[in-house]
């Protein structure tokens, strides 16, 4: 597919915001492979290379959806205005991550500016969420649609399988946008799958399906826009298929150098989709090389500044342990928060480790 025309409704505005939370997305990558390798935060996601089919998606929808995000979607976050700083705390676990160091870092969740539901780390979680919600949408009448956004390596789950069951007979307003990077951590499509796509698989359900263009923001953004007009007037849910690619590892803790053939790397980075919207930019006179170099510079600055304000914020307060997790603290864990206190009143805090990370 080439680069689609964006939709006319699309101002200079939203089609330079969009541009911006791409650049954000890599600067939150880049710094966080940085922090990551210095030991100062346990693990990250990269998104290389998977900026356009986020940020396409989210541009599409409203504040008042709801997001059900697989664990690379950095940029449905950003774009809805989500600050970086609050997603830095996160992948610090301090005092002010709003999971308070429980969730592993890169597990956001928000209610505020948007309904960004809690990242989970096993496969799929997230597609039969989504299609409950879309369901309680649905039966309280809202003019509302959730989006389920997964990576092909999600399709060979469960959830995936009784999520698109249900949605299907349920008509329910929801978007399954299958992110396919084309690796499942290193096991490749052509070995997960017999069938001729991941879009045909809708069928099975009678869910309608589209494959689309994953590293052209504007067709991403065009099949999501039609996903959620079918939604909303009562016509069900769409799986999309968006082809793309990671051209990082699967994790901070992963070499892709391993299994994914140089020359498939190097392909994939012609077909880079920030330097694609950057060329429409750029054909289209709404930037400039010097206002590329600027807006680079500026996402790197403010990612920047959101890690060290993140860095600088203490642990969460052993107390917090207990908190927000019953009305009123049983007879059992008062005890043992009591011993908890009084062996830090004599040791001290904990010894944070070596760093190690499992994954």
């Amino acid at each position: 597919m080439t680069i689609m025309e964006p939709a006319a409704e699309l101002s200079k505005e939203e089609i330079l915001h969009c541009y911006r939370t791409m650049k954000l997305v890599r600067a939150f990558d880049d710094i966080c492979l940085k922090l990551q390798r210095s030991g100062r935060i346990g693990f990250s996601i990269p998104n290389l290379g998977i900026e356009a089919c986020q940020v396409g998606a989210a541009s599409a929808l409203r504040k008042d959806d709801w997001f059900f995000p697989s664990y690379r979607d950095f940029g449905m976050a950003l774009y809805h205005g989500v600050d970086p700083l609050d997603m830095m705390n996160n992948m610090f676990g301090n005092a002010n991550d709003n999971a308070v160091g429980r969730q592993m870092p890169v597990h956001f969740s928000f209610v505020d500016p948007i309904h960004f539901v809690s990242i989970s780390s096993p496969l799929g979680t997230q597609i039969p969420q989504a299609v409950g919600a879309a369901y309680a949408m649905q039966q309280r009448g809202e003019d509302k649609v959730a989006l389920a956004s997964f990576g092909d390596g999600s399709t060979s789950t469960l959830g995936f399988h009784s999520g698109m069951l249900f949605a299907g007979v349920w008509k329910s307003p929801v978007i399954f946008l299958c992110q396919n990077n084309g690796y499942a951590i290193s096991l490749p499509s052509s070995e997960q799958t017999a069938s001729e796509s991941y879009a045909i698989k809708g069928k099975a359900y009678g869910v309608p399906s589209v494959q689309v263009d994953g590293n052209d923001l504007f067709a991403v953004r065009a099949a999501v826009s039609e996903a959620a007009e079918r939604a909303r007037a009562g016509e069900g849910p769409t799986l999309i298929e968006a082809l793309t690619f990671r051209m990082g590892g699967h994790s901070t803790s992963d070499d892709p150098t391993s299994y994914v053939p140089k020359e498939e790397v190097e392909m994939w980075k012609g077909k880079d989709p920030i330097d694609r919207y950057e060329r429409f930019l750029t054909g289209r006179g709404m930037i400039d090389a010097a206002g590329i170099e600027a807006t680079t510079a500026d996402c790197l600055a403010e990612i920047s500044a959101a890690a060290k304000a993140a860095q600088a914020v203490g642990q969460p307060a052993l107390e917090t342990i207990f908190s927000d997790v019953y009305a009123e603290l049983p007879a059992h864990l008062r005890a043992q928060g009591a011993a908890a206190f009084e062996l830090k009143s004599r040791l001290g805090d904990a010894d944070a480790g070596d760093g190690a990370f499992p994954l």
